[in-house]
């Protein structure tokens, strides 16, 4: 990450927690930049695919597997927080940190959404949730890039999408198995889906409203 205004930042109270704070300063002392939590994310995505997978496909202890596959979920959303706390509370931020901000997010993104599609026996529907999210962030990168600033508005961004995979995770984990996969999961991704598309629209929407009111001043 770069130095940059305090507004585009994504709004996450946690990081004023003192236990945040703890491991951030800790993290910035041992002399782990921001680019090297920030690939960290994907290894914990990776891992919670290949859990994912193996607990939707494989009927030997899927509940075991399913819960791995929610730790990693939040293990990738610490690295988020982290990442961006050790770049601008402890100035580690790096010329390439706008692309380490952003591609690994991506990447961890589309590995956990297409694997919970495979786990749920509906890989069409991962890929759709996984577009999907790559397009809510393309929305948002486009308005900064327009000059208006990052827009983190709902109703599913990043942080919403992996709540409710980790639910859906723990939920999977106590249902029976079923031949066609887990009916949560795949409820769970077909709301993440909708409901990230739905988030395209929102944010365009305020983009185009930015936009004309940009034009007339």
């Amino acid at each position: 990450m770069t130095q940059h205004d305090e507004s585009d930042r994504r709004p996450i109270s946690v990081r004023d927690a003192g236990w945040a704070r703890r491991i951030a300063r800790w993290l910035a002392g041992k002399g782990i930049s921001p680019n090297q939590i920030s690939v960290l994310s994907i290894v914990f995505a990776a891992l919670g695919a290949a859990a994912l997978i193996r607990g939707g496909l494989f009927m030997h202890n899927p509940a075991l597997f399913l819960v791995a596959a929610a730790l990693c979920i939040q293990g990738r959303l610490l690295c988020n927080l982290f990442d961006g706390m050790v770049a601008v509370e402890y100035n580690k931020a790096t010329p390439l940190g706008p692309v380490f901000n952003e591609f690994p997010d991506r990447i961890a993104d589309s590995l956990l959404l297409v694997a919970a599609g495979y786990a749920a026996a509906d890989p069409v529907l991962g890929w759709l949730a996984a577009l999907a999210a790559a397009l809510t962030a393309y929305v948002r990168v486009y308005g900064a890039s327009c000059g208006l600033g990052h827009d983190f508005r709902g109703p599913m961004a990043k942080q919403h999408r992996m709540a409710v995979l980790t639910v859906a995770c723990l939920a999977a984990a106590v249902v029976p198995v079923l031949p066609l996969g887990y009916p949560t999961m795949g409820v769970a991704i077909a709301i993440i889906a909708l409901l990230s598309l739905a988030t395209c629209v929102t944010r365009t929407l305020a983009l185009c409203r930015q936009l004309e009111q940009k034009a007339r001043q």
